[in-house]
Parts: structure tokens; C-alpha cells; sequence
């Protein structure tokens, strides 16, 4: 039995643990609160050049972990997001086409806004906040799908 717990603790700090709920019934509410208003910020995050999704979603994963095995097996299987939290609890890392289609929405959504701005001060502002997004978003890993070996 203790070759169980050692395997246990092992996976709990790989982050590969699934569904551990916390002990508390008030506080479960408070995730899962906060597990919906992350993923709506997430889905906001599609279509509003300065909110990022990934972040959003890893957020609300983690937050029904902790409050809902049913709405954090439905996150988790979702076709979009369930690969992306896998990917980020197992390797702390996203895949390279999801940071690449990040980096294409980044130029159209800040680009098309800083075009329909006409103030210059809101033009610099917006390209202040893509360029910090844009580290932000550069120093996530990206894990090679193919070989196993993380890769930028």
C-alpha cells in the first residue's frame, strides 16, 4: 500500500491528479463561482483583443477541480479546452499551433483595433497591452508534440 501513496503523491505533484473536491461547502462555492466567471472571461476572450483565453480556461479548470467533478470532467472534455488543460497539467506547457494561432489573433484583434482608434494616446495604449500579452504569451513553453522535447 504505501507504493500507492508514494505513486499518489507523485501524480498530485505532476499535476495529473483529477477531481479532488475541497472540504469545504462554502468554499466549493466560491470555486465553482469563480470557475464560471473565469470561463465566460475566457469565451470573452475569443472575440476581445485584451483578454487572453488560454489563462482563463486553465483558471476555470483548476477552480472546478476544486468545487464540481461535473463541470470539470464537461471542461475537460471539451474538443477546444481539454486538450490545452491536459497538455498544461501534464507539461506545464501549450502545444505550438495553439501559441501560433494565439500569435494570430493577437496581430488581427490589436491590429484591427489600434486601426479604428483615432486618438493616438488609445493607439499606444493598445499597443502597449498587446506587446506586454505578446511576452506574456512568448515566455509560456511550447512541447514539440512529435519528439516529446519542449521547443519555442
Amino acid at each position: 500500500m504505501p507504493g500507492n501513496l508514494e505513486e499518489e503523491d507523485q501524480s498530485t505533484e505532476r499535476g495529473t491528479s483529477s477531481f479532488r473536491p475541497h472540504d469545504s461547502r462554502m468554499v466549493r462555492i466560491l470555486y465553482l463561482t469563480l470557475g464560471i466567471v473565469s470561463l465566460v472571461l475566457a469565451v470573452l476572450g475569443v472575440v476581445l483583443p485584451v483578454l487572453p483565453t488560454t489563462p482563463f480556461i486553465l483558471l476555470a479548470a483548476a477552480c472546478f477541480a476544486r468545487s464540481s467533478e461535473r463541470f470539470h470532467n464537461r471542461l475537460l472534455s471539451n474538443r477546444f479546452a481539454g486538450p490545452i488543460i491536459r497538455e498544461w497539467r501534464e507539461h506545464r506547457s501549450i502545444p505550438l499551433r495553439i501559441k501560433r494561432w494565439i500569435y494570430f489573433m493577437m496581430v488581427i484583434s490589436f491590429g484591427s483595433s489600434i486601426l479604428l482608434l483615432y486618438q493616438p494616446w488609445q493607439q499606444l495604449m493598445m499597443a502597449v497591452l498587446g506587446i506586454i500579452l505578446l511576452i506574456f504569451i512568448w515566455r509560456i513553453p511550447v512541447r514539440d508534440m512529435g519528439d516529446g522535447h519542449k521547443a519555442d
